[in-house]
């Protein structure tokens, strides 16, 4: 165990042992195992947005075993998906990688500016898989927020009686959030710390743009002079608002980008003191010789 995993989880103290087993199990797996920084793949796409836009760029990733193979090959500490794809190869890769069950999905099939997605999975489904984590998707922002965070909360109290940790996805989206601000960074940070008073253990959150989307919060962030200028800036605001850093946030790879870009992005996150990334299309919508190798560029510029 390194200094920095076990500083990470003396700032979860009031958590059974289970938990912190758990959160142990992610942050010691994987090619970052002892850093304190996670990797960890993501494929909740398929149901989100249908599988000729998550898939066919990458035919082989319709098979739920092409998943599995990447985040093993590239030494993600996790991969993260919908009961289905679980389902259908946590027998055969038993023991090589922790999973994180995600519970909850919407569809693009039916568009709402106030989005609830529907309970998809269980956490009872998550012990019968193995997995070490569950994960959440909520809203801030929807007109339905405040049932998502109820729901949330049962979940959270049930994973954790079972000795599995949580990660939330705090996605604000929301009739009265435009959407620029939706990634605004007083959003985003307001999204984060949302999710650590709700009792997430590992928070997943967009990159923030410069924009503030708040009237009242922009007034503070002036007479204040919180520094945003930057990205760096701003994912070290973002990490600061989730308990002072005492939370794991990690940050979404979002739509398909460059190469060039998506590493510019994640030394902003390292710079920010992120605890990591969470990237999927930019990974598997790709061979996955080429995904192999750029899964492990990143976890390179979190090493350096």
């Amino acid at each position: 165990m390194s200094d920095r995993v076990q500083e990470i989880l003396s700032h979860y103290r009031g958590e059974n042992p289970g938990v912190l087993n758990n959160l142990a199990r992610l942050l010691n797996h994987g090619t970052l195992a002892g850093t304190g920084k996670l990797v960890i793949l993501p494929v909740d796409q398929g149901v989100e947005h249908g599988p000729a836009r998550s898939f066919a760029p990458n035919p082989p990733a319709y098979d739920p075993d092409y998943h599995f193979e990447l985040a093993i090959q590239a030494g993600c500490n996790a991969y993260a998906a919908p009961l289905g794809f679980l389902e259908a190869g946590a027998a055969k890769y038993a023991g090589r990688l922790p999973l994180i069950l995600k519970l909850n999905n919407s569809t693009s099939l039916y568009a709402d500016k106030d989005p609830l997605s529907v309970q998809t999975g269980s956490v009872d489904d998550a012990l019968r898989l193995g997995c070490a984590a569950i994960g959440y998707t909520i809203y801030p922002g929807s007109k339905h927020s405040k049932l998502m965070y109820e729901q949330l909360r049962g979940l959270i109290a049930d994973a954790r009686r079972h000795g599995l940790a949580a990660v939330v996805w705090s996605y604000p989206r929301g009739s009265q959030l435009s959407s620029e601000g939706e990634t605004g960074i007083d959003v985003v940070a307001y999204a984060a710390h949302i999710a650590a008073q709700l009792g997430a253990h590992i928070i997943k959150v967009k990159l923030p743009s410069s924009y503030l989307g708040q009237k009242a919060a922009r007034k503070v962030y002036e007479q204040e002079k919180i520094v945003v200028e930057t990205l760096t800036d701003r994912v070290k605001h973002v990490v600061q608002s989730a308990f002072a850093g005492k939370r794991i946030v990690i940050f979404s790879g979002g739509g398909k980008t460059g190469d060039d870009q998506l590493f510019e992005q994640v030394r902003a996150i390292r710079d920010g003191g992120g605890f990591g990334s969470i990237i999927g299309r930019n990974s598997f919508q790709r061979p996955e010789t080429d995904a192999v190798k750029l899964l492990r560029e990143i976890m390179a510029i979190y090493q350096s």
